[in-house]
């Protein structure tokens, strides 16, 4: 054995010498991490090693992302964290976010490094790509957005899955029955936006709240495509297929099952109403528009571009409205006073409505559930495009929700030619530079002292509500990018949000904890349990 560890020994050295050697390099190791970690003294934001850069503490804090950012972007208004493959910059002052997403706008788009994270979920739609196809893209859905006929059509539609959840929280109310208030507001989002966008019914608001396979593989596929921002091993976990990609590949396959089958069934719609010449019920969604675009052989519109037109729209007409939706009402039930004045403003909505149309309100008898669905939906019939912009502080307990609990708490961009921030900061080629709504809102040089508190009395300018800046207010994005259904967000969650908080109150099961979970959207990590109490 003595021979055999001699024979190890490099020739030409001794075993003394090799040992010595090794130290020595061991030593130079360490001095290079001592002297890295020192140079850093006086760096803000997260620490970094040779190598990993900031991996091992972001990894760390991933499950409270969102929160470790506001506690580095409170001390300095730009936070770069390396990583192994990349470095991203996280911005929060508002002349950065217009910089990067309006003045210097064509050098900062959605990048080859997101479009990989996100290609497998969102492929080429409109969220995930640049140049001309995200342009065509947009053209189309904006005419679409901005048509009265849909316009109308989504005031519909969104009564009617408002009334259907209403009527579930009414029985759940008799029963005294726990509820999942952001399962119920994914199912009445999904259900519209199905409707709206994609002329199709899919039910999973019925009564007994069918099982919904579709619902629980997307948000699987985007929790775990999230992940990829800080998983450097992704891509060895997706050509071997284990891990967290065995589970997404899994989870697209039953999501593309669900999305080619609806677009199989417009086209099916679409073809019968020709040959039968029924011109009339020619639908006029969205889906339905991409598809005659596809009848255009310069569109090059295949099942694969329409499947991701679908996915786009539902993340962006189910996922963001449902969170938004579930933590406003957290903050209207753990606020007691802007629940209040909120069921002040309803009422008297209600009252003043009701007399101009000169209609009786209905009496409710509290023991039969069937009166006061009739009541809900009188008060609903009430509710128009035109009658929900009265309701100025239900628009402003919204938007302060929005403004704590954006439902995207972080947007990044790639980064094509090196730039530099207003505060010196430098951007490379390469990297990725991400804004943060989250951030943003909790920000007291953006918002002032009380940047914190929950307080819709700050939308309020003399009686009036006043808008803030897109560049400081990033909810929905801000220049060439901005939200375009943001109208139509707006409209489904004040529908929702004035018949719920009109007829019903809110409290929180004991003990139920409520924190985001990280993924591309902001959604609670473990719902929204909550028992229901009526308000005739």
């Amino acid at each position: 054995m003595e021979q055999e560890s001699k024979n190890l020994v490099p020739i030409g050295f001794s075993p003394d010498e090799c040992k010595m050697g090794v130290l020595l390099l061991a030593c130079m190791l360490v001095s290079w991490i001592l002297i890295h970690r020192w140079n850093q003294r006086n760096k803000k934001g997260p620490k970094s090693w040779p190598i990993v850069g900031a991996a091992i503490e972001q990894w760390m804090n991933y499950n409270r992302m969102h929160d470790w950012l506001v506690a580095y972007l409170s001390e300095s208004k730009t936070v770069v964290v390396p990583m192994p493959f990349t470095t991203y910059t996280y911005i929060s002052d508002p002349a950065d976010v217009e910089h990067v997403l309006k003045t210097n706008f064509a050098n900062y788009p959605k990048g080859e490094v997101y479009q990989s994270y996100m290609e497998v979920l969102l492929g080429d739609g409109i969220f995930n790509v640049d140049g001309e196809l995200w342009l065509k893209q947009r053209k189309t859905a904006s005419f679409e957005f901005a048509s009265k006929n849909l316009r109308d059509f989504s005031t519909v539609v969104f009564r009617d899955y408002s009334l259907k959840l209403s009527a579930i929280l009414n029985q759940a109310s008799l029963h005294s029955q726990e509820v999942d208030m952001q399962e119920l507001f994914m199912r009445m989002t999904l259900d519209s936006i199905c409707k709206v966008g994609f002329g199709v019914e899919i039910g999973t608001l019925a009564s007994h709240l069918p099982e919904n396979s579709f619902a629980k593989a997307f948000d699987i596929a985007n929790i775990i495509v999230t992940l990829r921002f800080i998983d450097p091993l992704w891509k060895i976990k997706k050509f071997l297929n284990v891990g967290s990609e065995a589970a997404l590949d899994h989870s697209i396959k039953i999501v593309d099952d669900f999305t080619y089958s609806v677009i199989r069934r417009r086209k099916a719609e679409i073809a019968a109403n020709i040959e039968t010449c029924k011109n009339d019920k020619v639908k006029h969604d969205i889906l339905s528009r991409f598809i005659e675009l596809g009848k255009d052989p310069e569109n090059n519109m295949t099942d694969k571009s329409l499947r991701d037109v679908v996915l786009n729209f539902v993340i962006a007409g189910r996922d963001t409205t449902a969170t938004t939706l579930s933590w406003a009402i957290y903050m209207i039930m753990t606020n007691g006073q802007v629940a209040e004045k909120l069921y002040s403003e309803l009422r008297t909505f209600e009252e003043e409505r009701a007399k101009e149309e000169n209609a009786t309100l209905l009496q409710c008898n509290e023991n039969d559930p069937e009166t006061f669905n009739q009541r809900v939906s009188q008060f609903a019939s009430l509710l128009t495009y035109d009658s929900l912009r009265q309701l100025y502080y239900l628009h402003a307990v919204i938007t302060e929700t929005l403004r704590l609990y954006p439902a995207v708490p972080q947007d990044p961009k790639g980064i094509l030619e090196d730039d530099v921030l207003s505060d010196g900061t430098e951007l490379k080629a390469g990297g990725l530079v991400t804004y943060v709504p989250y951030s943003m809102g909790r920000m007291e040089r953006n918002w002032g002292p009380d940047a914190a508190s929950f307080k819709p009395e700050r939308w309020f300018k003399g009686g009036h509500f006043q808008n803030a800046s897109p560049f400081k207010f990033t909810a929905f994005q801000a220049g060439p990018r901005i939200c375009l259904g943001k109208d139509s967000a707006y409209l489904q969650m004040k529908m929702a949000l004035a018949i719920l908080c009109r007829f019903y109150k809110f409290s929180l099961v004991p003990g139920h904890p409520v924190k985001y979970r990280m993924m591309t959207i902001l959604s609670m990590a473990h719902g929204l349990k909550v028992t229901i109490h009526r308000r005739l």
